[in-house]
């Protein structure tokens, strides 16, 4: 298939690249949540709950997308017989026009199902007004032709979230050690904590520039500024130290299949000590070979 676009000089054709397409279904409570986000933080274009009968638009929106799009996930919940026939004809419709396609079906015991359920306290969407069990037995039974058409089929009953995505990583990450990306920010501590901070510093400890009038209007950014806060007593021992722990915690994030991590520097406003910090605390980590962006929250809000 193929685009064109027309400008003074004529037409010119623009090719299509049919994207890859990797649908994950299974039994609710097996896993497909964090498998379709495994796929997602491997830069996949990954929807929830697609009904069947749009996975082709999908496929062609991705192909006219010039390569933007080019791995597409679908996560799809079978929960009826239609919906089943749906599936199967699309994917035979995909696979008549060469479309690279692979169907991942996750599945657990009845024991660790039941568990799952009754740890969240919720119903198995199946049971209606009977036991959970049911449920997975009316699943189970509707699944059954599609797990025979599966590519990659993944018991969980003893994974836990990190062994699921070293096998999802295993198997879609393009031979690619999957990458720890990190974000120090800084913020002002009167305005509030970061709510999705993995880790926070504290730099109310040295002494804050903003008594001092000349540097009271500047901000940590500022060379200036920036010396003030390094010559203090215990500022760079911290840095060093804390740059030293964090090594070992990325090392502890990435075995555990962790793809995100912030960090938090903050002081009182926002402004100069927690800004100088982060700013000298992101270097540290980029030298170490962690993608890392830099982020200030509060810096201007004064």
């Amino acid at each position: 298939m193929s685009g064109s676009t027309t400008g003074a000089v004529g037409t010119v054709e623009v090719p299509e690249v049919v994207p890859e397409l990797v649908i994950i279904s299974g039994m609710s409570g097996a896993g497909r949540s964090t498998a379709a986000k495994c796929l997602e933080d491997l830069g996949w274009f990954v929807v929830d709950n697609l009904p069947p009968s749009l996975i082709p638009t999908m496929v062609d929106l991705g192909a006219r997308s010039q390569g933007a799009v080019a791995r597409i996930g679908a996560v799809v919940d079978v929960r009826g017989r239609s919906f089943f026939d749906d599936l199967l004809a699309s994917l035979e419709d995909l696979e008549r026009r060469g479309v690279r396609l692979r169907v991942v079906f996750l599945e657990a015991s009845d024991d660790a199902l039941v568990r799952r359920f009754e740890s969240v306290r919720r119903p198995h969407p199946l049971q209606g007004e009977g036991r959970i069990v049911d449920g997975i037995a009316q699943e189970r039974t509707l699944l059954r032709d599609l797990r025979g058409e599966a590519d990659l089929v993944i018991d969980t009953s003893d994974l836990n979230v990190h062994e699921l995505r070293a096998k999802m990583d295993a198997q879609f990450a393009d031979d690619q050690e999957p990458q720890l990306r990190a974000t120090v920010m800084s913020f002002g501590f009167k305005y509030g904590l970061p709510v999705d901070a993995d880790l926070v510093v504290d730099c109310r400890f040295l002494p804050n520039p903003h008594w001092v009038p000349e540097l009271r209007a500047r901000t940590g950014t500022d060379e200036e500024v920036a010396r003030y806060v390094f010559d203090q007593p215990g500022a760079k021992e911290f840095l060093d130290q804390y740059a030293d722990l964090l090594r070992i915690v990325t090392d502890g994030y990435r075995r555990e299949g962790k793809r995100y991590m912030t960090v938090a520097v903050g002081c009182t406003g926002g402004k100069h000590r927690s800004v100088a910090m982060s700013e000298r605390l992101a270097k540290r980590l980029i030298s170490d070979g962690l993608e890392t962006v830099l982020v200030h929250r509060d810096m201007g809000r004064e």
